[in-house]
């Protein structure tokens, strides 16, 4: 698969232990910001289409603000009923204090 790297956002934008919500290259992702790294997903929740940005993060956890799904911000793995399917996950690298995003 080919790369495409975006820049997203500057590296201090994204608050530590919280998450951000934007619109990249037409696509809702959310970033996220744990113990000092920045991971990125699909913003909207794979169970009901909430955005993950207005949810909880705890640790490296984002609960979904509609049922309380959780998944991992690492991997998008699905972690607890009510979600089934995980979220979709997305390379990231920091360079210049810029945040980038592999949306290829």
């Amino acid at each position: 698969m080919t790369q495409r790297w975006i820049e997203a956002a500057a590296r201090d934008a994204v608050p530590e232990d919280d998450v951000i919500g934007l619109l990249l290259d037409g696509r809702d992702i959310a970033l996220y910001g744990v113990e000092g790294e920045v991971f990125a997903t699909d913003n909207v929740c794979t169970h009901g289409n909430a955005r993950l940005c207005d949810g909880f993060l705890e640790g490296h956890e984002i609960e979904c603000p509609l049922h309380q799904g959780r998944f991992d911000v690492r991997s998008g793995e699905a972690k607890c009923a009510p979600l089934t399917d995980n979220v979709r996950t997305y390379p990231v690298r920091i360079e210049g204090g810029k945040v980038f995003v592999d949306l290829g």
